[in-house]
């Protein structure tokens, strides 16, 4: 019988059944429905492209995390902390301060060098928000960005997908399926793809390290945050 003092890199309690429901969850009605069908019709209702996608960030959240609850908790009785949403150790905040630096010294880099292909850190997001800048504008992409977003793709690609991943295919291979994964799932985004799949493996070595998804959630926030306050300045 097992534990609940089961290593999380080492097993977990789901079966291919878990990770194919919840990839469907995703790919097909998420990809495939959601953003498909009911984004236009949020663009159309609201007329604001930042509104429109900080609505549709809010609706896929919504839709992943009780995925994961429906689908990987409940049925097996299983508690959130079990997608690691549990207490870190205070000297936890040391990684989050480097693999923040890390993560944005590294954005930057990468921004730089794809620039010479003709990349472009700019998409309708940044636009959005330039377009109008006021404090409202602001603080709706920042609460989108740095909040919404980092707490429903931690649980969901870090929490669920990597330790899946992780107990079956070892530690390298968790971080580079998980990361493109997680990349993939960002298209249109398609400049701005190299920087989210570095971001991918940062998250996941903040998990990785911590036992804990919210050092990477608060990584994600912070350099999220940071990038939106920079856009809406520039």
């Amino acid at each position: 019988m097992k534990t609940n003092e089961m290593n999380w890199k080492e097993e977990d309690r789901w079966g291919l059944k878990e990770f194919i429901f919840l990839m469907l969850l995703e790919f097909v009605f998420v990809i495939g429905c959601i953003k498909f069908f009911v984004h236009p019709i949020y663009s159309h209702w609201l007329d604001n492209v930042l509104y429109a996608g900080t609505l549709m960030g809010l609706t896929i959240a919504i839709i992943l995390i009780l995925g994961v609850y429906f689908i990987a908790l409940r049925p097996k009785k299983l508690s959130w902390s079990e997608v690691g949403i549990k207490r870190f150790a205070v000297k936890d905040w040391k990684i989050i301060v480097i693999f923040s630096v890390i993560l944005m010294v590294g954005a930057v880099i990468i921004v730089v060098l794809t620039s010479f292909i003709g990349n472009s850190w700019e998409n309708s997001k940044t636009e959005a928000i330039q377009q109008n800048v006021t404090f409202v504008t602001v603080l709706i992409a920042f609460i989108s960005a740095a909040v919404i977003s980092p707490i429903y793709e931690e649980i969901f690609y870090r929490g669920f997908l990597y330790r899946w991943l992780r107990t079956r295919i070892g530690f390298i291979g968790a971080i580079l399926l998980s990361s493109t994964i997680f990349t993939i799932v960002h298209i249109p985004t398609y400049n701005v793809m190299p920087v989210n799949f570095f971001s991918g493996i940062i998250f996941a070595l903040a998990y990785e390290r911590t036992n804990s998804i919210w050092p990477s959630v608060i990584i994600h926030g912070l350099t999220n945050g940071i990038m939106v306050l920079l856009t809406s300045l520039g």
